[in-house]
């Protein structure tokens, strides 16, 4: 059996080898990102995983179709990049990755803390020997309500932290988790807006949520509202967040993803002219944290995301199924 990986990072080479070994199969490690010009590398592979960065458009499965690859993993949670249904249409069954929901919990957390707490101004000042406190009060967490919209794994397990530190919680999601239940309270999303001192998002990129924080659902949260987003970038209108900033309806932001991020996260664009404004004018605001889409990005992730790629494409080739698979 012999799979190809496009996109290959450093950081995933060992989890390769490692499961290359486990599973007695051949991998072979490229650079590049799949597109109708490199898709001629998987020529004679049985099946291809890639990550996030690369396109596949109904050109680009056309190509594999050709080539007769019928299997294609993706490395990431999130497929938006992948035609799916016409890969379903030319019978390429896909899949894509799980990792425990801890590590972006975790991150998530942390980013509330770090904006209730003013960490970016401290950390600036301290870098040039100011270590004055104006400015700086910050809030303590059990005194916050704290509103979390999506309570899948990822939103339910910053529930799970969330509770030890004393907050009231809200929650939304259409599909209530009993779990949730015993630690947060279900509520509508108006209600949620109107009483919650933080807001985290953690639901999936879908026309129903595209651009879900607006200038609309702005105007019905507190003043000085906390907005964290670990999610998708798309979730939040941009300029409707800018003017949450310079109106100080918003009173921090902690943002791990943003609209229009690819090309420019994950990538090192020091010496680069980075095209996307809204990013460079929101960045540079002293209440908002911006970091490159890492929030997934631990040891543990990584191996989960590799295994089970590797594992899918080995279990549709060898079974015609896959626990990972895209319905």
């Amino acid at each position: 059996m012999k799979l190809i990986s496009y996109d290959t990072r450093d950081d995933e080479r060992n989890d390769f080898e490692a499961i290359s070994k486990k599973l007695n199969v051949e991998i072979t490690l490229v650079d590049e990102k799949l597109n109708e010009k490199t898709a001629e590398l998987a020529k004679g592979f049985d099946g291809v995983t890639i990550l996030g960065h690369s396109h596949v458009t109904p050109a680009v499965l056309d190509k594999l179709d050709k080539l007769n690859i019928k299997y294609l993993a993706t490395r990431t949670v999130g497929y938006n990049n992948i035609d799916i249904e016409y890969a379903k249409s030319k019978n390429i069954r896909v899949s894509n990755a799980y990792y425990a929901p801890n590590g972006v919990a975790d991150y998530t957390i942390m980013l509330i803390l770090m904006c209730i707490r003013h960490y970016k101004q401290a950390m600036f000042r301290g870098n040039v020997n100011d270590y004055s406190l104006v400015g700086l009060q910050g809030k303590e967490m059990k005194d916050l309500t704290i509103g979390v919209i999506g309570t899948g794994k990822i939103g339910a397990t910053v529930i799970d932290g969330l509770k030890g530190f004393g907050s009231r919680i809200l929650a939304y999601d259409k599909f209530e988790n009993d779990k949730v239940k015993e630690k947060a309270t279900y509520v509508d999303l108006d209600t949620l807006y109107k009483e919650c001192d933080v807001i985290t998002l953690h639901t999936p990129l879908l026309e129903s949520t595209y651009h879900m924080i607006n200038d609309e659902s702005i105007k019905k949260m507190k003043d000085n509202v906390v907005l964290i987003n670990c999610a998708r970038g798309e979730l939040m209108n941009i300029p409707a967040l800018i003017n949450g900033i310079e109106t100080r309806k918003i009173g921090a932001l902690g943002l791990d993803v943003f609209e229009n991020e690819e090309g420019i996260y994950h990538i090192d664009r020091r010496t680069d002219i980075i095209s996307n404004r809204d990013m460079a004018y929101l960045r540079q605001f002293p209440n908002v944290i911006m970091t490159q889409h890492m929030a997934f990005y631990t040891d543990a992730a990584v191996r989960s995301m590799v295994n089970s790629a590797i594992t899918s494409l080995v279990s549709f080739i060898n079974t015609g199924e896959s626990d990972y698979e895209i319905r």
